[in-house]
């Protein structure tokens, strides 16, 4: 296997060593939905506590974001690293088995979504907007969001992944080649997920021929990328479609060590185990991600967005004639406003996805008090939130989120604002499932 690694480093991949549950494990109550979704919803939390409660579980490794300003975060943390570790030396995990895992993920609105685990050399990624490295974050990072998220990740022996990447195979051909080849050997793993979230099937890859055939497809997208784009002449191969401050706080976390790490280059923690899928898979779709922005009104939120260029305002009397217009926009970009009852739709003619002009108004109101925007996934949620929130606030419905041409506007122009889109709703994203050592 180590001559086969030498094939992918210059792709900043690393093939992993993964750990998966052991056989007794309960696969369903193991596998639980990435920390950074369900952030306004707590009883979605509670709920897969009690569903989980005894069992052994992803879900007492994690850190749901939802908690994260509570008063017991560094309880929290303590326990998250104390469960690693007892996971470790209890059995919980099988053996290590040293290769890609190709998965398919069936979900309540896709069927056969794929994709491919495997690790990134954070050496080979940056999220600073004016850089342009292998791997690339696609929308904005925002470094007071870190500290937390690198707390979580220093010292814990193990890591488990949410990340996604995204690569710009149009042809749609590695991942479905893949599944053709490594579908002849038995899974793996093969469950379903909870809370009605569809099915998660997962296949080892690490035969020579299979290790060959990613290495070439790969580095076929690898050379392509570079010229590919306009004003871009450096290779871009990965793209952060999901996860970018975890992977942050992983490059954080990294280079906190590299400054005492002597010679041990290639310590665990240099690599961050990830899901890579491609932007071209017909079972990936695009979401906006919606915003809730507390302590204001519904005349303030207008007004705040009067500053719009060509800016134009009505009101509407109905939540569903609302959400029609968002989602069949006639101008360049269009945002609807549910607030005290009331709903409005907003046109402009600011060009670009959405998140360019909305984002900075909304920062300039929150100023120093980021916690006053929360960005939400799924209409129904958004509805939801709004209708039920005893703090004064405002609900603002984004339009729809083209995907092609991400890699092209990336590359031209450098991250998106943060949270412009989200890859599918919030039961679609990844579940915590394999893991990783992050111990020599």
């Amino acid at each position: 296997m180590n001559n086969n690694q030498q094939k992918f480093d210059s792709l900043g991949l690393k093939i992993p060593f993964v750990l998966l549950p052991s056989a007794n494990i309960d696969l369903t109550k193991w596998s639980v939905i990435a920390c950074d979704q369900f952030t306004q919803d707590r009883d979605y939390w509670e709920k897969a506590k009690t569903i989980t409660a005894g069992s052994s579980s992803t879900l007492n490794m994690i850190f749901p974001e939802v908690f994260l300003s509570d008063d017991d975060a560094a309880k929290r943390i303590e326990d998250i690293h104390s469960n690693m570790k007892n996971y470790l030396q209890s059995g919980v995990f099988a053996q290590p088995l040293n290769g890609f895992v190709y998965i398919e993920r069936d979900t309540p609105y896709q069927k056969k979504r794929r994709g491919l685990v495997a690790a990134i050399d954070l050496d080979q990624y940056e999220w600073q907007p004016d850089s342009r490295p292998l791997i690339r974050c696609t929308e904005g990072t925002v470094p007071e969001r870190l500290p937390p998220r690198m707390d979580i990740r220093r010292g814990a022996p193990l890591e488990l992944p949410h990340v996604l990447l995204l690569i710009d195979d149009e042809t749609d051909s590695l991942l479905s080649s893949l599944g053709d080849k490594v579908k002849e050997n038995i899974p793996l793993y093969d469950t379903s997920l909870m809370m009605e979230s569809g099915r998660v099937t997962g296949w080892l890859l690490n035969n020579e021929n299979d290790i060959n055939f990613l290495s070439e497809k790969l580095n076929e997208l690898f050379k392509r990328s570079t010229g590919r784009y306009i004003g871009n002449n450096l290779p871009f191969l990965f793209a952060v479609g999901d996860g970018n401050h975890s992977l942050a706080a992983a490059k954080g976390i990294w280079t906190e060590y590299k400054k005492t790490a002597g010679a041990d280059l290639y310590h665990p923690c240099r690599y961050a185990l990830v899901e890579i899928e491609n932007i071209y898979d017909p079972a990936i779709e695009f979401e906006p991600i919606h915003r809730l922005v507390f302590d204001i009104s519904f005349e303030k939120i207008i007004s705040l967005l009067s500053e719009l260029p060509d800016f134009s305002c009505r009101n509407i009397d109905d939540i569903n004639e609302l959400s029609k217009l968002c989602k069949n926009p006639v101008t360049a970009n269009c945002f609807g406003i549910i607030s005290e009852g009331k709903f409005a739709y907003i046109e402009t003619s600011a060009e670009g996805i959405s998140t360019a002009s909305l984002q900075p108004l909304l920062d300039k109101y929150a100023g120093e008090n980021p916690q006053l925007i929360d960005y939400i996934h799924d209409e129904t949620e958004l509805f939801r939130l709004a209708s039920k929130n005893n703090r004064v606030s405002s609900a603002i419905l984004l339009p729809p989120v083209q995907k092609s041409g991400l890699f092209e506007t990336v590359a031209r122009l450098g991250p998106l604002p943060r949270k412009s889109f989200s890859m599918g709703h919030s039961v679609e994203k990844r579940f915590y499932f394999e893991c990783r050592s992050l111990c020599n």
